[in-house]
C-alpha cells in the first residue's frame, strides 16, 4: 500500500448556504410546529390551556388574551375572526413573517441583519399597545374581547 490510499478521506463540505440557514430554519421550524399545535388542539375549547392569570383574577382583558385563538384562526384561513381575537397579535405574526424573510435572505447573502428600532417606534408600539389594553376593558370595548 502507498502513503496515498492510506491518506484520510476528505471530509464531505456542506453548501455555506446551508450552514448559513440553520438558525433561521430552525427559528421557522419552532414557530411552524407551536402554529401547527395551535391549529390542532382548539383554544376554543376549555381546558386545553391555562387560562389568562389577569383574566381569571382581575376579570381584566390582558394584551396577550385572544392570541392562541387568533393564532387558531390564522391557521384555519379566517382572518376576520383572527383580527376580532387579538389584532395585535395578527400585526405580530405579519412582522415575524417579514423579519424572518429578511433574516433569512440577509443569511442566504452571508449578512447580519440588524434591527435598530428608533425610540420612538418602541415607545409608539407600547402605547398603541396600551391604550389597546385600556380600550378593550372599558363597557364600550366589548367588541375587542376575545
Amino acid at each position: 500500500m502507498n502513503a496515498e490510499s492510506r491518506a484520510a478521506p476528505e471530509p464531505t463540505r456542506r453548501s455555506p448556504v446551508l450552514g448559513r440557514l440553520a438558525v433561521p430554519a430552525a427559528v421557522l421550524a419552532a414557530v411552524a410546529a407551536a402554529f401547527a399545535y395551535v391549529g390542532a388542539v382548539d383554544p376554543n375549547e376549555p381546558g386545553h390551556y391555562p387560562a389568562c392569570p389577569l383574566l381569571r383574577y382581575a376579570g381584566l382583558y390582558c394584551p396577550g388574551c385572544g392570541g392562541l385563538r387568533s393564532a387558531h384562526a390564522v391557521v384555519h384561513g379566517d382572518f376576520g375572526a383572527a383580527l376580532h381575537d387579538n389584532a395585535p397579535a395578527v400585526v405580530g405574526y405579519l412582522l415575524f413573517a417579514v423579519l424572518w424573510t429578511a433574516w433569512a435572505l440577509r443569511a442566504a447573502r452571508g449578512r447580519r441583519l440588524r434591527i435598530d428600532p428608533r425610540p420612538v417606534h418602541l415607545w409608539s408600539a407600547l402605547t398603541l399597545l396600551a391604550v389597546f389594553t385600556v380600550v378593550r376593558n372599558l363597557p364600550f370595548g366589548g367588541p375587542l374581547h376575545p
